[in-house]
């Protein structure tokens, strides 16, 4: 019996499974037709970080989305990996040309110029952190921080507002979406505030993607376990950066500068960056990142911070100092970030959709009116004006109002306030 691995995030609650799961060793672990009915259930079935498998003849789905993660990496150039599977001789490589032959390089500038599919990207990410197909992976990595770069480039606040959005909402896919903003936190502080060239911001964002490649399954899980941690776990995860270098040294990277940043994201104590290796600010960079964002992001054991008390954890380090860092992070971000929730001097509610003039005064569109009523208007608001000043932040939980992206993302480029 051949099997391969299924995502979680395919497993519908309430719905019934169209194929058998299995553990690695090929012990059933749910039938065809078994109904999750709560993510409690599904947390059991990843028990302490576990894969889930099933049939390769039952995966046509995963096949399917395999192949379109292979093609979109295969039409980007190899990363500094050393690896040689684009040799003329190799099956890979004969895949590239084919490829390269039905998708050219002007419709690939044709889809970095369009609309990101933001709920496909987030998959991808997923797909490629989990699966981890050893002749694939560092290509893949490569080409989705290229196209996070080339999206929060073209405009970032609309690419912090889906981002942090979907931080709230998603806790199948933990993992990857807590990477993808970290990645993109970390793109955004170095370019507009630390001003680092593209190059060490391009292997700084690909470190931030894999920080927590030693663990991806296990971190999947923990959103979803209401549970106190295993002993089991908490190895795990004392020994995840370690794992993670170890993990990309297999798969064939050589840069030694991503290797050690991922090895070190959890271990860089306070001070100015100035007097740190490159590595060293890298790693803390990640470091304060990664504390915003896991902080923001619900888990099945509390609910999340509002991103406003989260930005301000950042200003201070462990010595009560000005945390150089963290204070990049947000003067890049603003205190109020795109994507987050305020209470208006007007006594509405309203969502951040664009970094202000400065940190404290973020321009924002309204969701509930004074009489906490949905305000389909979608009214553009400037908290730089006394009577629209932000009183206080408020997490998603708190606040009942269904939001339209799509309608949300063109408001961040547009510039007609109220």
């Amino acid at each position: 019996m051949h099997l391969v691995p299924c995502p979680i995030s395919s497993l519908l609650l309430g719905q019934p499974t169209a194929f058998d799961l299995f553990s690695q060793d090929g012990t059933l672990l749910a039938k065809q037709g078994h109904r999750f009915e709560s993510g409690r259930e599904l947390a059991r079935l990843t028990k302490d970080g576990a894969d889930v498998f099933t049939r390769f003849e039952d995966s046509k789905a995963g096949q399917e989305a395999e192949m379109r993660e292979m093609m979109l990496a295969l039409v980007s150039e190899p990363a500094n990996s050393g690896d040689k599977s684009q040799a003329s001789g190799s099956p890979a490589g004969a895949k590239s040309r084919a490829v390269k032959e039905t998708k050219s390089a002007d419709q690939i500038r044709a889809e970095l110029d369009s609309e990101p599919d933001w709920p496909y990207l987030q998959e991808q990410a997923h797909a490629i952190l989990s699966k981890r197909t050893n002749e694939l992976f560092l290509r893949q990595i490569d080409r989705l921080v290229d196209k996070l770069s080339h999206y929060s480039q073209a405009n970032p606040d609309g690419t912090l507002l889906v981002l942090i959005h979907l931080t709230s909402k998603d806790l199948e896919r933990y993992s990857a979406n807590h990477a993808v903003l970290v990645s993109v936190l970390c793109n955004i502080a170095a370019k507009e505030v630390l001003l680092w060239p593209d190059d060490l911001r391009k292997k700084l964002c690909c470190a931030a993607m894999t920080m927590n490649v030693g663990m991806t399954a296990l971190q999947d899980q923990l959103a979803l376990q209401p549970n106190p941690l295993t002993e089991l776990q908490r190895e795990l995860i004392d020994l995840h950066a370690q794992q993670g270098a170890e993990l990309l040294a297999t798969y064939g990277l050589q840069d030694k500068e991503w290797i050690e940043t991922v090895r070190g994201h959890h271990m860089q104590p306070a001070g100015p960056l100035a007097q740190r290796s490159l590595v060293e600010r890298f790693s803390r960079l990640i470091q304060r990142a990664d504390q915003f964002a896991a902080a923001i992001s619900p888990r099945a054991t509390r609910k999340p911070i509002t991103p406003s008390l989260a930005m301000k954890a950042l200003y201070f380090d462990e010595q009560k100092q000005v945390d150089e860092a963290g204070a990049a992070i947000i003067k890049a971000v603003g205190i109020y970030s795109p994507g987050s929730y305020v209470r208006l001097g007007s006594n509405e509610t309203a969502v951040v959709v664009r970094r202000g003039a400065n940190t404290a005064s973020p321009l924002v569109a309204v969701v509930l009116n004074r009489y906490n009523q949905p305000h389909h208007e979608l009214t553009l608001r400037d908290t730089s004006k006394p009577e629209f000043r932000v009183l206080n932040s408020l997490a998603p939980q708190d606040v009942g109002a269904r939001l339209n992206i799509q309608r949300l993302m063109a408001l961040t480029k547009t510039r007609a306030t109220a």
